[in-house]
């Protein structure tokens, strides 16, 4: 390790305290620079970012337009209080809204995700005049208070004081059914079923919003079975009830589309974005809104707000990464990796491994479900937790150069929405090889 990286350790671990860790227990790895799909630690090393970090830098790193943007607007204009109108938060939110769908014209600005949620659910209460909000199980909406409590998977567990108006519902999950449904549309009709059940019984009256990531990120990349969303709607539409997107992780061409929400059809009331929208180059999030819901606070002021809400700097850095993608077809090239490369390879992994229990995903956004039992679907490493077994795969994939994202018993394949088809390769190439310790734990 170089002189600097060995001082940078040094002072994280006296200083720095780790999000979501033990913190005697880290190890964390000093990142020197990087570029494009590749990153570099303090030894040197190169690893190919098939995590996209936080699955948020989906147009690579240090994309050099993007940087521009930021340094000519440190130039011109750092920060401005919120009240006033700036160029690059006004370009940022015409453009968040010209790839929304028709009616959400409005953009609300935050410093993230989780806040945009909190925002969102905030707006949907006050809109309806209702406390209750509904969220899937097996899902993540933020580290914040009210969205903590919306998240369905155990992160939730610490922080849920059972007080947050939050009712958590199953969700469609074919490979591991909670209602015994054998085909995608059975899954689509029996979890429709189970969710108008569960409205019923919380009473209509009670409820202002559904939240859903319209691709469950964190909690395992499982695409909506036909139907499903387009029976939420419904459903919505039927009671009075919002329904809000949770694009945060799936928007901004992670899937192969703008928004995910643009493979289903529908129309959500309010829409949460963060990370993709400017690759977390500087902190930003927000929630763009439905014209029916924009006009509820046209003469009553919303309570609410952020100090840094569509900071000049974070803006800049969206306006840049959103012309980025058009004029390059980043996004079109995420939807071509998926259905050419990724989509296929990791077909023929699960076919070679019987470690892989399923394969799901689109575009540049997969998910292995690794298994010690292909009948039993027995997972590799227990739900809320990791194992060694999985350790010893993310281990050996590090070793060859690949970093991946994983959670409990699946690795996400999720690399920047630029990546090149070699590369795309390549990191299926060691992925393939790792799998071969997972393999050794099976029946």
């Amino acid at each position: 390790m170089s002189t600097s990286a060995r001082r940078t350790y040094e002072l994280d671990r006296a200083h720095v305290f780790h999000s979501w860790s033990a913190q005697s227990l880290l190890d964390p790895m000093v990142v020197e620079r990087a570029e494009g799909s590749y990153f570099w630690d303090g030894d040197g090393n190169r690893y190919l970012d098939f995590s996209s970090q936080l699955v948020n830098t989906n147009i690579g790193h240090q994309h050099p337009a993007v940087v521009a943007a930021i340094q000519e607007q440190a130039a011109k204009l750092c920060t401005i209080a919120p009240s006033y109108a700036n160029d690059a938060r006004s370009e940022a939110a015409r453009l968040i809204a010209e790839r929304a769908p028709a009616g959400l014209e409005k953009v609300f600005f935050t410093n993230g995700g989780a806040d945009a949620i909190e925002h969102a659910v905030r707006m949907a209460r006050l809109h309806t005049g209702r406390p209750k909000v509904l969220s899937q199980y097996r899902s993540y909406h933020g580290g914040t208070q009210t969205a903590v409590n919306l998240t369905g998977d155990p992160r939730r567990w610490p922080s849920d004081n059972g007080t947050a108006g939050v009712v958590h519902f199953f969700g469609p999950f074919l490979y591991r059914s909670e209602f015994g449904a054998t085909t995608e549309e059975e899954e689509s009709a029996l979890a429709l079923r189970h969710l108008e059940r569960v409205v019923e019984m919380e009473g209509p009256s009670t409820i202002a919003a559904i939240v859903l990531e319209t691709v469950p990120g964190t909690a395992g990349i499982m695409p909506p079975p036909p139907g499903f969303l387009a029976g939420v709607r419904e459903l919505c539409d039927r009671h009075g009830i919002l329904y809000i997107a949770d694009e945060v992780m799936a928007g901004f061409g992670r899937t192969g589309a703008w928004f995910a929400i643009d493979h289903y059809g529908v129309t959500p009331d309010l829409i949460t974005f963060a990370k993709g929208v400017n690759s977390g180059y500087v902190p930003l999030g927000g929630v763009v809104i439905a014209d029916h819901v924009a006009d509820t606070f046209a003469t009553r002021p919303y309570p609410g707000g952020l100090t840094y809400s569509g900071h000049p700097l974070a803006t800049a850095a969206a306006v840049a990464t959103i012309n980025a993608m058009r004029d390059e077809g980043i996004v079109e090239n995420a939807a071509r990796i998926g259905e050419d490369v990724l989509g296929p390879g990791l077909r023929e992994i699960a076919e070679r491994h019987p470690s892989v229990g399923d394969v799901r995903g689109l575009g540049v956004f997969w998910a292995l479900e690794l298994v010690r039992d292909r009948e039993t679907r027995e997972p590799l490493a227990p739900y809320g937790s990791s194992s060694p077994e999985m350790n010893d795969v993310l281990a050996e994939c590090k070793r060859n150069g690949l970093v991946v994202f994983a959670n409990f018993n699946r690795i996400h394949v999720v690399p920047p929405c630029t990546v090149s088809e070699t590369e795309a390769k390549a990191g299926l190439a060691v992925l393939d090889e790792a799998l071969t310790l997972a393999d050794r734990h099976t029946v």
